[in-house]
């Protein structure tokens, strides 16, 4: 059987190069491994995501090359599988609601308002207040990490693609929110839910986002999920070493492509190995001397 990997961006803006650097090395590691590419569309922030980006990004991959299985999975399609995750988490007691604010963490955290971790406010209510402020107050459920470490143990490990095996310890990890009003599940659940659900045999992101591995074994391990191996790649930085990000307005894949370039040359340049180049001015004007 063939591996399964996945490419999931999320519809709140134009693609940049970044993300087409990432696609484009999924897209790279299923041909080397006779894998399959699925696609998932991250949308379920309703307050950020919208169609335009959602039909953009379809389209924007296509001119880049990828080529994807056919069914395309989109996570505000699946809310009613997010929510029995939640209801299996909550009938094993790992849940615990809470009332804190974003605006009252900062107040409570470390100078600058830098929240590092949560600090346990909520975590020991009583049921009696806890079902009192519900009624009354908004709320997100947390996972209780140490009654989740009683539960599957106190460290969880995974390997990477190149059969290295890595640890964490589940106690130290933050009590992170998993569903809350304003978007009803959290990142984390919804990936492990749907990472099962698509069959993902490995995990191919960026480095950015390697923290969020623990987590998500702990929330597989509860859950009874299979665990994919990762695989998480070096970022794609500005001529000043900065991440791309589509909150810095960097350079969009329409946007190369309203000036010329030719998608097999943007490829060609970005998968030089055995990194990535910074995107700057110099690899621009190559791109665009044609």
């Amino acid at each position: 059987m063939a591996y399964r990997s996945r490419f999931a961006p999320s519809p709140t803006g134009y693609l940049h190069v970044g993300n087409g650097y990432s696609a484009l090395l999924c897209q790279q590691w299923c041909q080397q491994w006779g894998g399959v590419l699925v696609l998932r569309i991250e949308d379920i922030d309703y307050s950020r995501c919208r169609p335009q980006f959602d039909a953009a990004l379809i389209e924007d991959l296509g001119w880049l090359g990828l080529h994807w299985q056919p069914e395309v999975m989109r996570q505000s399609e699946r809310i009613a599988y997010y929510r029995a995750a939640l209801d299996q988490l909550q009938m094993q007691g790992v849940l615990y609601p809470c009332f804190c604010s974003r605006k009252s963490l900062a107040a409570a955290s470390a100078p600058h308002g830098v929240v590092v971790q949560y600090p346990g406010i909520c975590r020991q209510l009583a049921k009696a207040e806890q079902q009192h402020r519900m009624a009354t107050e908004p709320f997100a459920w947390r996972l209780n990490m140490r009654l989740a470490a009683e539960q599957i143990g106190h460290q969880v490990w995974w390997c990477s693609v190149d059969g290295v095996d890595a640890t964490a310890e589940v106690d130290a990890q933050d009590d992170i929110v998993l569903a809350r009003k304003d978007i009803g599940v959290a990142y984390h659940l919804a990936v492990v839910v749907d990472d099962a659900a698509q069959g993902i045999d490995v995990v191919i992101r960026g480095e950015d986002l390697a923290p969020s591995v623990p987590v998500q074994r702990v929330l597989q391990q509860l859950l009874g999920l299979s665990a994919p191996r990762y695989w998480h790649h070096p970022l794609l930085r500005d001529g000043d070493g900065q991440r791309l990000a589509k909150r810095n307005h960097s350079t969009t894949l329409r946007s190369l492509r309203a000036q010329g370039v030719a998608a097999q040359q943007l490829a060609a340049v970005l998968l030089q190995a055995p990194a990535p180049p910074r995107w700057d001015a110099a690899v621009l004007d190559q791109l665009l001397s044609g």
